[in-house]
């Protein structure tokens, strides 16, 4: 499996997993952020997501009047991989005033 990732936000991610010992040949959860502007849009995006094979949270976020869905998948952390659900929630957050912030993983070491 190729740990050689582009130069931006996800690759230098990819490498700190890497960095962190995680095995990329084994899948592990990885956490989606999607910031949506209130509890009833996180609410039906939540049920969308979970339909769409995620396991979701939702939380308000801190100091602001804005929302958070949280997608956890099992998946392989791949640059392609993360990418691609990315490029899918921002397609479904878009809808709904939201987007897809970002993406974390603790590995799965």
């Amino acid at each position: 499996m190729s740990t050689t990732y582009p130069r931006d936000a996800d690759g230098d991610a990819l490498r700190r997993v890497v960095d962190s010992g995680a095995d990329m040949s084994r899948p592990m959860v990885i956490d989606f952020s999607v910031k949506v502007p209130d509890e009833k849009t996180a609410r039906h995006l939540a049920e969308l997501v979970e339909a769409r094979g995620f396991d979701p949270s939702i939380s308000e976020n801190d100091g602001s009047s804005s929302w958070s869905v949280h997608c956890s998948k099992s998946m392989l952390a791949t640059y392609d991989g993360v990418v691609a659900v990315q490029a899918e929630l921002n397609v479904l957050a878009a809808f709904h005033g939201g987007l897809c912030e970002g993406w974390g993983t603790f590995g799965n070491t």
